[in-house]
């Protein structure tokens, strides 16, 4: 009997990954697996006759610890993706992301950023593993909800108000935007603004 109560409980308390979880953890995994690359290739350069740049390596380690003794008075670092205005963490939770760090960071969905809490409750943001990007040209608009949108033949993205702003974008200019290269989208990153002649 108490067997299969215990069942019962583990079995309720699964949780299932869909959308958003879904996309996060395959993003996430993507980011590590581009992070060991990187870290692979790295020690493989250490094997010719140069060898490694300590003194580099000695740097990078620095501000590793500086940053976990960071952490350690009080924060906390959470990793997560960026869904085209919050970041969706690893912990299932919404952050919210200041638009203006949005657009001159030019994120693209799928993103992959670290969000470091301090103890004094600052956020900070490091995109650590940006996607592949496309670029492309397509007009600006706007929605029946009055948001700004980029289209091209029939496909549309929505667009960060500020990212418009900054470059005084107006209905009927050219954008040029950026756009996850492996995937849709429903986000775009503003890269720039053509203005069209009056």
């Amino acid at each position: 009997m108490f067997g299969k109560d215990k069942n019962k409980n583990e079995d309720e308390e699964k949780t299932f990954l869909t959308g958003e979880k879904l996309m996060a953890l395959r993003q996430m995994l993507l980011g590590i697996k581009i992070n060991v690359d990187k870290a692979i290739d790295m020690l493989s350069k250490g094997d010719d006759d140069e060898g490694v740049d300590s003194e580099a390596l000695l740097d990078s380690l620095t501000r590793l610890q500086s940053m976990s003794a960071e952490v350690n008075e009080g924060g906390r670092v959470v990793e997560g993706v960026f869904d085209g205005e919050n970041m969706i963490g690893s912990d299932g939770k919404q952050y919210g992301i200041p638009p203006n760090y949005a657009s001159k960071s030019k994120l693209v969905e799928g993103d992959i950023l670290k969000l470091t809490i301090n103890g004094n409750g600052s956020f900070v943001y490091k995109q650590i593993g940006p996607v592949e990007r496309n670029r492309l040209i397509g007009v600006l608009g706007k929605n029946d909800s009055g948001e700004f949108i980029a289209y091209i033949d029939n496909k549309k993205w929505k667009l960060i108000t500020a990212s418009v702003t900054y470059f005084k974008g107006g209905e009927g200019d050219e954008i040029v935007i950026l756009v996850p290269k492996e995937r849709p989208s429903k986000w775009a990153a503003v890269d720039n603004v053509i203005k069209a002649k009056d």
